[in-house]
């Protein structure tokens, strides 16, 4: 099979019983203290959405020893979009070095795997041009395929049933719906009040998703059912939002804000901020452990754009999802920009980008020791592969 029609493909959903992903609910329980089984709280999926198996815990299918066969097969390396060299360096995690790079579209930002976790997507957004392009890759090989145009696609997600790509289309301030694989446009959405549009998070039932507008300050609660906005929330300081990320019992939508230096909570149902957790210089990544008790926040140590690099405020805090404390911070030994990445399948390694110095950080999640992995030019939202879990919703490998 050609590498064209092996992404056509409709590969079977990996690591799950197709037919039973279509119903509007499932009756899933959860553990007694007593070891019994007790009835859990119904969460009724939008149509197509694989259920919550895990109320308590959306991130439950993701944990180390959940990897479908399927994905077990592929390549492990660590793929790593260099937005100035315009290529991705491929780093094998066994020996921590570049074995590979490839030369992609124009500003490359984001690898993101898809949905049914067979391809992984380079974001090539190409700044300030037209000439837009998702680049993809085989994980089975780890080598690149040809290029697709898409106009300004900084990141990529998928609707929770698979039916949908949204590109992100930052500068254009609109969500393009995209067939997930052909990438062939099925609709968009203008979000005209969410002046840099870029990360996103989903509820738990799939019904909505609140993006980040890193240029005013605003989130942006969207419809999934529908296909409209629900309305936009001013963050009460910083302005700067970035990533976001929704909490295992889907309650908190978590996001980073590069100048508030901290996490601001946001319950997603009201849509109402609820609080605020200082990290450290230029919050920017959001990363859930592989136990799903523990987020990893990268502060990328500035709150320019483009900055300085071996900046001192540089490192990763550590949040406890239970108490919403710092219970770890970890700095960059000799200063650093961690920005973008993904935890290991096994949960030992949490793998950042170094936006501001070149390099991607390896940092041991036990006692964030860390090392340097020299790369391209501005490395930004690398992924790690495989990956546990049934489906991805996009970024840079947010499975559940």
């Amino acid at each position: 099979m050609g590498f064209k029609q092996y992404l056509v493909a409709a590969v079977a959903i990996v690591g799950l019983g197709a037919g039973s992903a279509s119903g509007w609910a499932q009756d899933v329980g959860a553990p007694s203290k007593g070891g019994g089984h007790t009835a859990a709280p119904l969460v009724q999926t939008i149509p197509g959405m694989p259920p919550v198996s895990n109320p308590a815990n959306l991130y439950s299918e993701t944990g180390s020893s959940h990897i479908a066969p399927e994905v077990a097969r592929d390549l492990e390396r660590v793929y790593v979009p260099n937005l100035r060299s315009n290529d991705v360096y491929v780093i094998d995690p066994a020996t921590n070095k570049v074995v590979d790079r490839f030369p992609v579209g124009k500003s490359p930002q984001h690898v993101v795997p898809s949905w049914d976790l067979r391809t992984l997507w380079v974001t090539n957004n190409a700044e300030s041009t037209v000439h837009g392009s998702l680049t993809p890759i085989d994980p089975r090989t780890g080598r690149p395929g040809p290029s697709i145009a898409v106009d300004d696609p900084y990141n990529m997600y998928f609707t929770p049933d698979g039916k949908s790509a949204i590109v992100v289309a930052e500068a254009r301030k609109r969500l393009d719906f995209r067939d997930p694989h052909s990438m062939q446009l099925q609709q968009s959405i203008d979000v005209p009040e969410c002046k840099g549009v870029n990360h996103a998070a989903f509820s738990i039932d799939g019904r909505y998703a609140i993006f980040t507008c890193e240029f005013g300050g605003h989130l942006v609660k969207v419809d999934m059912v529908e296909k409209k906005v629900l309305g936009y929330l001013k963050l009460s300081s910083g302005g700067m939002p970035q990533d976001v990320l929704v909490s295992p019992n889907g309650k908190i939508f978590y996001v980073a804000d590069m100048m508030a230096d901290g996490v601001f909570l946001v319950d997603g149902d009201t849509f109402r901020e609820t609080g605020f957790i200082h990290t450290g210089l230029g919050a920017h990544g959001l990363y859930p452990s592989r136990d799903g008790t523990k987020m990893y926040v990268a502060n990328r140590g500035s709150h320019l754009i483009h900055g300085q690099p071996h900046s001192k405020g540089g490192g990763v805090s550590v949040i406890d999802f239970a108490t919403n404390k710092v219970v770890a911070t970890w700095p960059v030994p000799g200063g650093g920009s961690p920005d973008m990445g993904n935890v290991s399948a096994d949960g030992k390694s949490l793998w950042l980008s170094g936006r501001f110095d070149d390099v991607v950080y390896r940092i041991n999640t036990k006692d964030g020791s860390m090392i340097s992995i020299p790369v391209g030019q501005e490395p930004h939202g690398l992924t790690v592969w495989p990956q546990p879990g049934r489906y991805s919703i996009g970024h840079t490998g947010i499975l559940r």
